[in-house]
């Protein structure tokens, strides 16, 4: 089934069930009032909710409406935690090797991980309000999951049945901030702003066999300013699956119920190496940072820039038959 949050005047917005075709919806205010709500109860709510998500899709709802990805919320608009992975290394070790740092071994077999900010999540088509575009602002394309409570000490094992939910996000980065921020050596705060996710998202049967408990296997679009800019194998070059991360979180501590997990940039590799842009034949990149890194290893310098006030970014992913699957993130950066 499709999950979102309508917008309603209020915080937690109103939870309603999505057609398959992203064209109609049905409140499930009777079921549950807001997806944290779900989430708290979901061994007892998700039967509710798939019989009326099986309903609307039958045709058998009379009160269903048109469903407008423009007036939804984040799925969760805040959450009780937000923990960004990064997932694919090739993109910590780009980062690593444009400033002429070496990648610790310990990357390749221990998640590099952070906590961020999820008190104010904002929805798919909401602006990136900035007070200045100077600070270097760049998109990051990602897949991120939501649990259910998941006991501390769980095994990636275990975890695969932790994961309820799936959607997309933009973890939006200020790359100018981020180097004296991590010099001081407690990590990002300034330099993430509020991130954005899908309209809607989904339980693990609505993906299919591109689903196998661990990694979604399907391309991540991202269209810059008009012009496809990565299209990456979500599925390919992942070294830590979400089961991975899930455990990793949970070693010392419970996870909550509605704890939000990100994959991180999704990045490949072309023939082991670097990967290129679109239009040299590869698969493109998930943020800007990682082409400049790669100018940077390449020739130098860095010359593709960063986002500016007016510049937009689209995120989406297709299903097999080519339908979206959680609705697509359309933002603007814009003046705040």
């Amino acid at each position: 089934m499709k999950l979102a949050t309508l917008k309603d005047g209020s915080r937690d917005g109103t939870l309603v069930v999505v057609s398959k075709d992203l064209t109609k919806c049905i409140t499930a205010s009777d079921i549950a009032p807001t997806l944290q709500a779900a989430i708290d109860e979901w061994k007892d709510k998700a039967p509710k909710l798939q019989a009326l998500s099986d309903q609307l899709n039958a045709g058998n709802v009379a009160q269903a409406e048109d469903f407008d990805q423009t007036n939804c919320m984040a799925p969760l608009p805040r959450s009780y935690q937000w923990a960004d992975g990064s997932a694919y290394v090739n993109h910590v070790e780009l980062v690593r090797k444009a400033r002429g740092a070496e990648l610790p071994d310990s990357f390749w077999t221990d998640p590099l991980m952070y906590q961020g900010g999820s008190d104010d999540f904002i929805g798919a088509r909401d602006d990136i309000a900035l007070a200045s575009d100077e600070w270097g602002v760049d998109f990051e394309a990602e897949i991120a999951v939501i649990t259910d409570d998941v006991p501390m000490s769980s095994t990636p094992e275990d975890c695969k049945d932790h994961i309820k939910l799936l959607m997309l996000v933009n973890d939006c980065s200020l790359r100018g901030l981020i180097p004296g921020e991590l010099a001081k050596g407690f990590g990002f705060f300034q330099s993430k702003p509020t991130s954005a996710f899908s309209p809607v998202c989904v339980t693990p049967d609505e993906l299919g066999d591109a689903w196998d408990g661990e990694k979604l296997s399907l391309p991540l679009l991202s269209t810059l300013n008009g012009e496809t800019f990565g299209k990456p194998e979500a599925g390919v070059d992942m070294t830590f699956t979400f089961p991975k991360l899930v455990s990793h979180i949970c070693k010392t501590r419970n996870v909550g119920a509605g704890t939000v997990i990100g994959s991180g940039t999704v990045s490949n590799k072309m023939n082991g190496g670097p990967g290129k842009p679109v239009a040299e034949g590869g698969v493109g990149y998930s943020c800007i940072a990682e082409i400049r890194m790669i100018e940077t290893i390449e020739d130098g310098a860095p010359k593709t820039p960063f986002m500016k006030f007016g510049d937009t970014i689209k995120i989406e992913m297709l299903d097999k038959s080519g339908q979206s699957i959680f609705g697509t993130i359309d933002q603007s950066v814009v003046k705040n």
